[in-house]
């Protein structure tokens, strides 16, 4: 077993003993070693997810819970930089390769939702794309027609998708008719709705704002929309991070009850994301 293996297995077995007394004793316990820090994707933060769920996980471990909101991609480089002790994203290529380089660890995806793409009603004037069944086709159909689009353009892991689909539709967008605003996924449907354009969301922010927006879902369901949750603790042989906070984060959203809430957090009835803890990925 090497230095590292040990470190980690130590901190893990400490936390193990402490965390009975800390639920029972929390105002005894090290005010900084409680504070956990996450960087969270603005998917979860906006939806409401975090608000709902993080409560629930305070009063579970003694620990409390801090959020930082970002596009993944800026996520992972807070992370890198050793900023905060939990990366929560949701875009695989980019988990992996942050694994790889040594900068997380106990990567775990824990839940999932899907992409849609909102935009103006036929009503309002909006293509009509009924007939289309794939995504690639949707964009193709958007780039021939040059009507406006808004990306995020802010390395999110819904930028990074977007960027993904119009790749595999064989093009790079470009022209007036594409606007990169660099906002995270509220402020860009907002800005999509001003305008009357197309974007593409995950469906929990979405179900989150849609009552403020005059936009609808055009088109869904194609299993190129599939979209992935991960958590991982930022690697603590690099960084001197909260490790025990970290683990109890992923243990409690991977556990019986996080994957309950997850599955039962709603608005108007419809759910907004699935649970389905698997570590190791």
């Amino acid at each position: 077993m090497t230095f590292s293996e040990i470190k980690k297995k130590a901190q893990g077995i400490t936390f193990l003993l402490l965390a009975p007394w800390l639920l029972l004793n929390p105002a005894s316990a090290d005010p900084d070693y409680r504070i956990v820090k996450i960087a969270t994707t603005t998917s979860t933060e906006n939806s409401g997810l975090t608000r709902y769920l993080l409560p629930e996980v305070e009063k579970d471990t003694g620990f409390q819970y801090q959020t930082i909101a970002a596009g993944t991609g800026k996520a992972l480089q807070i992370g890198r930089a050793g900023d905060v002790d939990v990366v929560m994203v949701h875009a695989k290529s980019s988990e992996l390769e942050f694994v790889k380089q040594g900068y997380g660890v106990d990567r775990t995806e824990f839940m999932y939702n899907d992409f849609v793409i909102v935009g103006p009603s036929r009503a309002e004037g909006g293509i009509d794309f009924s007939g289309m069944s794939s995504v690639v086709e949707i964009f193709q159909n958007i780039q021939d027609n040059q009507v406006l689009f808004v990306s995020r353009g802010d390395d999110s892991g819904t930028h990074k998708k977007e960027l993904q689909i119009w790749a595999m539709a064989g093009t790079l967008p470009d022209g007036i008719w594409y606007r990169e605003v660099g906002q995270g996924m509220g402020k860009t449907l907002q800005i999509a709705g001003e305008l009357g354009a197309y974007t593409l969301t995950d469906r929990g922010t979405w179900l989150f704002t849609q009552e403020r927006s005059s936009l609808e879902i055009v088109f869904e369901g194609d299993p190129e929309l599939f979209n992935q949750y991960s958590v991982m603790a930022v690697n603590p042989d690099r960084h001197d991070i909260n490790y025990p906070g970290a683990k109890a984060l992923i243990a409690w959203l991977s556990g019986d009850k996080g994957q309950r809430m997850i599955n039962e957090f709603r608005i108007d009835g419809e759910q907004l994301f699935n649970a389905n803890a698997r570590a190791g990925n």
